[in-house]
Protein backbone atom coordinates (compact mmCIF):
# COMPACT_ATOMS: atom_id res chain seq x y z
CA UNK A 1 0.00 0.00 0.00
CA UNK A 2 1.29 3.46 -0.85
CA UNK A 3 2.25 5.61 2.11
CA UNK A 4 1.11 8.78 0.32
CA UNK A 5 -2.62 8.79 1.11
CA UNK A 6 -3.07 12.50 0.39
CA UNK A 7 -1.76 12.51 -3.19
CA UNK A 8 -4.58 11.94 -5.72
CA UNK A 9 -1.98 10.83 -8.28
CA UNK A 10 -1.33 7.79 -6.07
CA UNK A 11 -4.96 6.65 -6.30
CA UNK A 12 -5.39 3.62 -8.58
CA UNK A 13 -9.08 4.28 -9.04
CA UNK A 14 -8.56 7.90 -10.10
CA UNK A 15 -5.78 6.96 -12.52
CA UNK A 16 -7.93 4.25 -14.15
CA UNK A 17 -10.97 6.53 -14.41
CA UNK A 18 -8.94 9.36 -15.94
CA UNK A 19 -7.37 6.98 -18.47
CA UNK A 20 -10.77 5.47 -19.27
CA UNK A 21 -12.31 8.91 -19.87
CA UNK A 22 -9.38 9.96 -22.06
CA UNK A 23 -9.50 6.81 -24.21
CA UNK A 24 -13.30 6.93 -24.41
CA UNK A 25 -13.19 10.53 -25.68
CA UNK A 26 -10.54 9.53 -28.22
CA UNK A 27 -12.66 6.66 -29.62
CA UNK A 28 -15.86 8.76 -29.46
CA UNK A 29 -14.25 11.29 -31.84
CA UNK A 30 -13.78 8.58 -34.45
CA UNK A 31 -17.22 7.04 -33.92
CA UNK A 32 -19.11 10.37 -33.93
CA UNK A 33 -19.91 10.32 -37.69
CA UNK A 34 -21.68 6.97 -37.19
CA UNK A 35 -23.92 8.45 -34.51
CA UNK A 36 -22.63 5.98 -31.92
CA UNK A 37 -20.70 6.50 -28.74
CA UNK A 38 -18.06 4.02 -27.59
CA UNK A 39 -20.34 2.27 -25.08
CA UNK A 40 -23.11 1.93 -27.67
CA UNK A 41 -20.63 0.55 -30.18
CA UNK A 42 -19.48 -1.99 -27.56
CA UNK A 43 -23.07 -3.11 -26.97
CA UNK A 44 -23.68 -3.60 -30.69
CA UNK A 45 -20.32 -5.38 -31.10
CA UNK A 46 -21.16 -7.82 -28.30
CA UNK A 47 -24.56 -8.58 -29.85
CA UNK A 48 -22.91 -9.08 -33.26
CA UNK A 49 -20.44 -11.53 -31.70
CA UNK A 50 -22.74 -13.37 -29.31
CA UNK A 51 -26.22 -13.02 -30.78
CA UNK A 52 -29.30 -12.23 -28.65
CA UNK A 53 -28.52 -11.89 -24.96
CA UNK A 54 -30.39 -11.43 -21.71
CA UNK A 55 -29.92 -7.93 -20.32
CA UNK A 56 -28.27 -9.22 -17.13
CA UNK A 57 -25.85 -11.40 -19.10
CA UNK A 58 -24.88 -8.49 -21.35
CA UNK A 59 -24.40 -6.22 -18.33
CA UNK A 60 -22.13 -8.82 -16.71
CA UNK A 61 -20.06 -9.26 -19.88
CA UNK A 62 -19.60 -5.51 -20.21
CA UNK A 63 -18.85 -5.17 -16.45
CA UNK A 64 -21.69 -2.69 -16.19
CA UNK A 65 -24.61 -2.57 -13.78
CA UNK A 66 -28.05 -3.24 -15.21
CA UNK A 67 -29.32 0.33 -14.76
CA UNK A 68 -26.29 1.80 -16.55
CA UNK A 69 -26.80 -0.67 -19.39
CA UNK A 70 -30.47 0.29 -19.46
CA UNK A 71 -29.60 3.98 -19.95
CA UNK A 72 -27.21 3.04 -22.76
CA UNK A 73 -29.66 0.82 -24.62
CA UNK A 74 -32.51 3.35 -24.63
CA UNK A 75 -31.12 5.42 -27.56
CA UNK A 76 -30.21 2.22 -29.43
CA UNK A 77 -33.75 0.95 -28.97
CA UNK A 78 -35.26 4.33 -29.87
CA UNK A 79 -33.23 4.41 -33.09
CA UNK A 80 -34.30 0.88 -34.00
CA UNK A 81 -30.78 -0.56 -33.69
CA UNK A 82 -31.74 -3.13 -31.07
CA UNK A 83 -35.00 -4.74 -30.05
CA UNK A 84 -35.91 -5.75 -26.51
CA UNK A 85 -38.23 -8.70 -26.17
CA UNK A 86 -38.93 -11.83 -24.18
CA UNK A 87 -36.18 -14.45 -24.06
CA UNK A 88 -36.49 -17.58 -26.17
CA UNK A 89 -35.95 -20.05 -23.32
CA UNK A 90 -37.52 -17.99 -20.54
CA UNK A 91 -40.18 -15.54 -21.73
CA UNK A 92 -40.03 -13.66 -18.40
CA UNK A 93 -36.45 -12.53 -19.09
CA UNK A 94 -35.84 -9.58 -21.38
CA UNK A 95 -33.47 -10.26 -24.23
CA UNK A 96 -31.67 -7.82 -26.50
CA UNK A 97 -31.49 -8.53 -30.20
CA UNK A 98 -29.62 -6.67 -32.90
CA UNK A 99 -31.90 -5.43 -35.68
CA UNK A 100 -30.89 -5.25 -39.34
CA UNK A 101 -30.54 -1.47 -38.90
CA UNK A 102 -28.29 -2.12 -35.90
CA UNK A 103 -26.11 -4.53 -37.89
CA UNK A 104 -25.84 -1.93 -40.68
CA UNK A 105 -24.92 0.83 -38.20
CA UNK A 106 -22.31 -1.43 -36.62
CA UNK A 107 -20.77 -2.16 -40.04
CA UNK A 108 -20.75 1.58 -40.82
CA UNK A 109 -18.96 2.31 -37.51
CA UNK A 110 -16.49 -0.58 -37.80
CA UNK A 111 -14.03 1.27 -40.04
CA UNK A 112 -14.02 4.26 -37.66
CA UNK A 113 -13.38 1.94 -34.71
CA UNK A 114 -10.55 0.24 -36.63
CA UNK A 115 -9.01 3.65 -37.37
CA UNK A 116 -9.21 4.63 -33.67
CA UNK A 117 -7.66 1.30 -32.72
CA UNK A 118 -4.85 1.75 -35.27
CA UNK A 119 -4.12 5.33 -34.16
CA UNK A 120 -4.10 4.35 -30.50
CA UNK A 121 -1.74 1.44 -31.16
CA UNK A 122 0.47 3.59 -33.40
CA UNK A 123 0.75 6.19 -30.65
CA UNK A 124 1.01 3.83 -27.69
CA UNK A 125 2.71 0.86 -29.38
CA UNK A 126 1.09 -2.39 -30.52
CA UNK A 127 2.89 -4.51 -27.92
CA UNK A 128 2.19 -2.08 -25.07
CA UNK A 129 -1.47 -1.79 -26.10
CA UNK A 130 -1.82 -5.58 -26.07
CA UNK A 131 -0.12 -5.76 -22.65
CA UNK A 132 -2.38 -2.97 -21.39
CA UNK A 133 -5.51 -4.83 -22.53
CA UNK A 134 -4.29 -7.99 -20.81
CA UNK A 135 -3.56 -6.12 -17.58
CA UNK A 136 -6.89 -4.30 -17.63
CA UNK A 137 -8.73 -7.58 -18.35
CA UNK A 138 -6.99 -9.06 -15.32
CA UNK A 139 -8.07 -6.08 -13.21
CA UNK A 140 -11.66 -6.27 -14.50
CA UNK A 141 -11.96 -10.00 -13.77
CA UNK A 142 -10.16 -10.03 -10.38
CA UNK A 143 -12.83 -10.92 -7.84
CA UNK A 144 -10.76 -9.73 -4.87
CA UNK A 145 -10.15 -6.26 -6.31
CA UNK A 146 -13.87 -5.82 -7.01
CA UNK A 147 -15.10 -7.11 -3.65
CA UNK A 148 -15.96 -4.68 -0.88
CA UNK A 149 -13.75 -5.00 2.17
Amino acid sequence: MSSDTTNPAACNCLALRQAARHVTQFYDQFLAPSGLRTTQYSILARLVRKGPMAINALAAELVMDRTTLGRNILPLQRDGLIAVGPGKSDRRRKELRLTSAGAARFRAALDAWREAQLRFETSFGVKRAKELRALLHEVATNEQAGAAA
